[in-house]
Formats: C-alpha cells, sequence, structure tokens
C-alpha cells in the first residue's frame, strides 16, 4: 500500500502538527488519496478531459461527505467547541518520552458528528449511568454527559494522569462537568472494582487501546456492569480501513480484525458496525441461548 494507510501503518505513532489534523478514518484517508490522485492526472499529458471530469467529480463526492455531515448535524455546544480548540492547539508531539503509556494525538478526539451520535444513544437509551473506558481529553465524556438526565452520572477510565487532568479542567468549565467521574488507572482494574462495588451501567463506550478492547468487553459481559437493556459502543472498529484492505497492518489494525471476528463468533451478543468516523460498532447482550429476542 501507499499514501497515508501505507504512512500509518509503517509509523503508527507519527502525530500531526497543532490545528492541522491528518486524515486517520476511512473516508478522509479516501478523499486525501482521491485528491493526490486527481493532481496527479491533472499533470499528465494527454489525459482526456471526460476522464478529469469524472474523477474531479468522484473526489469532490468523497471531500465533500464528512463537511456535510458536520454542517447538518445539530451543533456542539460552546463547553465542547472550547474543549475541541484547547486539544487542537495542544503539541502533543512535545509530550515526554515515558510520559503516560503511549503516544497521543489530536486526531483521538471524538468530535463533533460521533459526539452527537453518543449524545443521540444516551438519549435514545434513557441511559442515566454511563461508563466510558478510554477518554483522552474528555469530548465523548463531555458529550455524553450533556445528555445525561439530572442526577445521572458518567465514570471515565483514563489510563494517563497528565491527560486526566487536561479533560477535568474542561470539566471544571462546563455546567455538567460535576456528572463526571474520572478514574485514573488501568482500566481492568477500574471495571473489577466497579463490578465488586455492584455498579450497573445503561451505556458503555470503549475507545481505549485496541489490544485490550476483547478483555474489557469480557470484563462487561461477565461481570453484570451491563444493564440488562443496556448498551456497549465500541470505537474505531473500522481502523482507517485497515481490517479489509491487503498488506501488511498495524498492531492497533491487527487488534480491531481480531476482535471484530470475535464479537461476530460470540453468541452472547449481537452487533452492528456503523460506519461513522473511524467505525463505531454498537453491542446488546441476547438470552443465555445466544437468541435474540426480537
Amino acid at each position: 500500500m501507499t499514501g497515508s494507510i501505507a504512512a500509518a501503518r509503517r509509523n503508527p505513532a507519527t502525530t500531526s502538527v497543532p490545528g492541522s489534523p491528518r486524515p486517520v478514518t476511512p473516508s478522509s484517508i479516501l478523499a486525501h488519496r482521491l485528491e493526490q490522485l486527481l493532481q496527479r492526472v491533472g499533470e499528465a499529458d494527454g489525459v482526456e478531459p471526460s476522464l478529469m471530469s469524472e474523477l474531479r467529480e468522484i473526489c469532490e463526492l468523497a471531500q465533500g461527505l464528512d463537511p456535510y455531515l458536520d454542517r447538518w448535524t445539530t451543533p456542539e455546544s460552546a463547553a465542547l467547541r472550547l474543549l475541541t480548540r484547547r486539544t487542537q492547539e495542544q503539541d502533543w508531539n512535545r509530550r515526554p518520552q515515558g510520559e503516560g503509556p503511549g503516544p497521543l494525538e489530536q486526531e483521538m478526539l471524538s468530535g463533533h458528528v460521533e459526539g452527537q451520535v453518543l449524545k443521540m444513544l444516551v438519549h435514545a437509551t434513557r441511559a442515566e449511568h454511563v461508563l466510558e473506558i478510554g477518554m483522552f481529553t474528555g469530548y465523548s465524556a463531555l458529550a455524553m454527559a450533556e445528555a445525561l438526565p439530572d442526577g445521572g452520572r458518567l465514570v471515565a477510565c483514563e489510563i494517563d494522569a497528565d491527560v486526566a487532568a487536561f479533560a477535568q479542567r474542561c470539566f471544571q468549565e462546563s455546567a455538567v462537568g460535576h456528572r463526571i467521574t474520572v478514574q485514573v488507572g488501568p482500566a481492568l482494574t477500574t471495571l473489577h472494582e466497579l463490578a465488586a462495588a455492584g455498579q450497573v451501567f445503561d451505556l458503555i463506550f470503549i475507545d481505549a487501546d485496541k489490544g485490550g478492547y476483547a478483555a474489557y468487553l469480557d470484563a462487561i459481559l461477565d461481570s453484570g456492569l451491563l444493564a440488562p437493556h443496556g448498551l456497549v459502543c465500541v470505537d474505531n472498529t473500522l481502523m482507517q480501513g485497515q481490517p479489509w484492505v491487503p498488506g501488511s497492518s498495524t498492531p492497533n489494525g491487527a487488534a480491531i480484525a481480531e476482535f471484530n471476528q470475535r464479537v461476530a463468533a460470540d453468541a452472547r451478543v449481537e452487533q452492528v458496525i456503523i460506519p461513522l468516523r473511524d467505525g463505531l460498532t454498537l453491542i446488546r447482550r441476547v438470552d443465555a441461548t445466544g437468541l435474540s429476542d426480537r
């Protein structure tokens, strides 16, 4: 493979500069690659005008999707816009080596459209108790907290103490930040502690280390953390197209491919992958026989 996908596979730790996010989703990578191809074809000699016109139309189709979704989705709150701006202005490349579990980048932010989807899911499920595994700077946590009813609460698991502090500073400036409790430490440890305390959640959002996804889902399903009517949402399950594009894959891409296959074979659940941003899988538990109650 060449271009953005291959570059990400060769060096998955590469981060963008502040204010200039790089394409990391299937749709944004496709749009970027098409733009590069259009430029190359335009510089070649003897290209038929009809071919250039058709390629330009295809490029416009790909490039216009994400901006269109953003334009016609309910606008984000002022608090979420501020959190986005602060995350994009932070130079994650300057993060000292050895600080935290691994590289961070602005593209890890859930963003406007996915944040609104998560808010809609909170409303649709009438969730009062939400669990997030992997918080980063807190966009998705704050988005879901905005949808919670009075008295609702959200517990966010984050292994990186510094990025958790970054998020909490943003939460303090939001009218709903008090609904969020941040638990710093390994997520599996926190899950076991929450289960031991008898905590149950209506909606659980997983967006952490991709190699840990299977263990997180098992802990959720085996512990009683998920309410009987509960919904599990798992982010990045399309992982830049790596699960289906031929060629070598990054460790994250391989982990997601294995996770998707494992979920599909798990008789305890039924699931659907939504091609939103970098992929969002919705999972619900079915009865003990593995048959849904529909």
